[in-house]
């Protein structure tokens, strides 16, 4: 431990830069977006949008103009955007608004089994409600089975969720030919994706999609924490889960956050903007790290590796990056201290130590070349240095050297 502290010391002393290789958890906030938040902040609209003196208009043309935007963006009307306090808040309003408000129709949910927490647990909540639900297997890959999607559509089925891009593993599912497969079947069944690992890199028109509600979240693409936003086609059945007040049309109660709208409209405008540029310079660094190692990654996003590493245990391994100087994750961000292997590898047939050993390496659109030097550079000596402490590694070691010895 004290090598540790003297280490960071160290790298604070000879001012080397921490590298971060965790954007799939959360990035940095754009100076740019914050210019744009600060008068909703510490300007003139600063005020309560609800409220009908000057500081309240001042605050409701701000929100109503970030809501435009990011209706523009999304190429819907304004009225179908939900601002909400995040990702997890429009999966759970979409998976359990959803659900209670077509329940009449039926009490049948289809999901994957490679969805973020935010849907599953909500999902799982349901059940616990008397509601029914398939969870649908991935490939080695972590892709879905169109065919598997079809068989498990019923009379009851009412609402299908399916996320655009995983946060692990990075990988990009059909949405658009999922979505017609689903409507296809039953006009009726509401279709929602999460795709907040998605906006940065990946086209989120609604209408190209063909979906009825998609999740966002503005801290994914260098926006401000705290704020997403959920699309909900117009007329698509939605019962409130927050209430108290008539914010957001009566569907999500709650004092809005008019910076935090203002800064994801501004981040997401930036994304569109920049998508080439920032997809073609972590496709660079990602390759460059991936290095000979043979892969598929045309339908994976640019800017995700995800690796694993056999008789180790990632949180060490995570340690001694950060010890190093470099940020990254072992499986879901919203794990991060559990020891329970990632459920997303274990779907993908992946077995449950070799899951354990579990590596995220998400770069960014400030990652540089020299950042993924350093990590190539350090990232073997760590494996193996911490592979030799693993408790099972020296039972292995021992038995192999007595083994050796007997012969």
């Amino acid at each position: 431990m004290r090598r540790g502290i003297a280490r960071e010391t160290k790298l604070r002393a000879m001012g080397e830069k921490r590298a971060y290789f965790d954007h799939a958890a959360t990035t940095p906030l754009d100076l740019r977006v914050l210019e744009a938040m600060m008068p909703y902040l510490a300007g003139a609209g600063w005020g309560n949008p609800s409220s009908i003196y000057a500081e309240g208009r001042e605050a409701a043309k701000g929100l109503d103009l970030a809501r435009r935007r990011v209706a523009e963006l999304l190429n819907c009307r304004p009225a179908e955007v939900i601002f909400t306090a995040g990702g997890s808040e429009s999966d759970n309003l979409a998976i359990r608004g959803a659900a209670h408000g077509n329940r009449r129709r039926g009490d049948h949910i289809v999901t994957t089994a490679i969805e973020h927490h935010a849907v599953l647990h909500a999902v799982e909540r349901l059940e616990q409600e008397g509601f029914r639900a398939t969870y649908l297997p991935v490939d080695g890959e972590g892709f879905v089975d169109p065919g598997s999607l079809e068989r498990s559509l019923t009379g009851d089925t009412t609402l299908v969720s399916v996320m655009y891009v995983n946060n692990e593993v990075g990988t990009i599912q059909p949405i658009a030919e999922t979505a017609a497969l689903v409507k296809q079947r039953a006009r009726r069944i509401v279709f929602h994706t999460d795709a907040v690992q998605a906006a940065d890199y990946l086209d989120l028109d609604v209408e190209r999609l063909g979906v009825d509600m998609l999740s966002i979240a503005a801290h994914k693409l260098y926006g401000p924490k705290g704020v997403g936003a959920l699309y909900v086609r117009q007329r698509t059945p939605l019962q409130a889960q927050l209430l108290g007040g008539s914010q957001e049309r009566s569907r999500r109660a709650g004092t809005e956050n008019v910076a935090g709208a203002v800064g994801l409209a501004t981040a997401l405008e930036l994304a569109v903007r920049e998508r080439v540029t920032r997809a073609a310079h972590v496709r660079e660094l990602r390759d460059f790290l991936l290095g000979a190692i043979p892969a598929d990654l045309a339908r994976r996003l640019p800017s995700n590796l995800s690796l694993c590493f056999e008789g180790v245990e990632g949180e060490p391994i995570l340690v001694n990056l950060d010890l190093a100087g470099m940020s990254a994750s072992s499986g879901s961000a919203c794990t991060t201290g559990s020891l329970e292997p990632s459920h997303v590898l274990t779907a993908m047939g992946i077995d449950e130590d070799t899951a354990r050993g579990s590596l995220r390496l998400a770069l960014g659109k400030d990652n540089t070349m020299e950042d993924c030097q350093r990590l190539v550079a350090a990232l073997p000596e760590i494996v193996e240095r911490v592979r030799r402490l693993q408790p099972s590694y020296r039972l292995a070691a021992e038995r192999s050297a007595a083994s050796s010895a007997g012969r």
